[in-house]
């Protein structure tokens, strides 16, 4: 409640409503990965913007996909390896090392490539450089030695610079894409959202793939984390806002 007050939204109680039915989805959805095949997966999910990536991909210097924890990013990625073409994805170890190696052996079952994120440099920029696709989340709170303040919801966020750097480094395309849940058609969409062109400065890029990312989750904000503490880091000077 007290991010949707920052952001400054309407309606925050049924926005905080929909953020725990989208959860649910999610956990549902993940609990299903075993039974989903290159055959059924249409049944959960279908594609949006496609033309977006395939095009991007196309050119060989591999496509970098700007999300979130948006709709289902579990599934996104998971669904995009039967429909399409297995990639890397970019995670963070779970605390417990039971639930993680669980959960790991889940994401993988259809074919994706796991980076952990203590060696992710390394093996981003030479997936990459084979001219493959790498999706990482974008949106949450990171330190001040990691990032650099953008304009999020009119406040100022601190967000990593490892992803611009890792397309300005490689030339890699960067594409949004977020899988989306569709109330109407009761399933979720996966859409590619048109390159975002790099600058070659720094802050400049990380605002613009923020902006987008805003503009995505005014369009559905019942299902974005807003349960995750994304000002905690502010600039020098700053009350705490949580």
């Amino acid at each position: 409640m007290r991010n949707l007050a920052l952001a400054g939204l309407a309606r925050p109680d049924e926005i905080a409503d929909g953020v725990f039915r989208s959860l649910g989805r999610l956990i549902v959805t993940f609990a299903k990965f075993p039974r989903m095949t290159r055959d059924n997966i249409h049944q959960w999910i279908r594609y949006e913007g496609l033309d977006n990536f395939t095009s991007a991909l196309a050119r060989g210097r591999g496509v970098l996909i700007a999300t979130g924890h948006l709709g289902n990013w579990e599934l996104s990625a998971f669904a995009h390896a039967w429909m399409t073409a297995p990639m890397h994805i970019v995670v963070r170890p779970l605390d417990n090392p039971r639930v993680d190696r669980f959960v790991e052996r889940r994401r993988a079952l259809s074919g994706n490539h796991i980076i952990r994120k203590k060696e992710a440099a390394r093996e981003i920029l030479k997936a990459l450089g084979t001219g493959e696709a790498v999706g990482i989340l974008i949106d949450q709170n990171v330190g001040l030695s990691e990032g650099v303040f953008v304009d999020f919801f009119g406040v100022k966020a601190c967000a990593g610079t490892a992803f611009v750097k890792f397309a300005h480094h490689s030339g890699a395309a960067v594409v949004p894409g977020f899988a989306l849940w569709s109330e109407i058609e009761k399933k979720y969409v996966l859409r590619f959202y048109p390159e975002i062109p790099m600058s070659g400065d720094v802050a400049v890029d990380t605002q613009r793939v923020h902006s987008l990312l805003e503009t995505v989750i005014r369009e559905h904000p019942d299902q974005w984390l807003w349960i995750h503490r994304r000002w905690k880091t502010r600039p020098a000077g700053e009350p705490a806002v949580y």
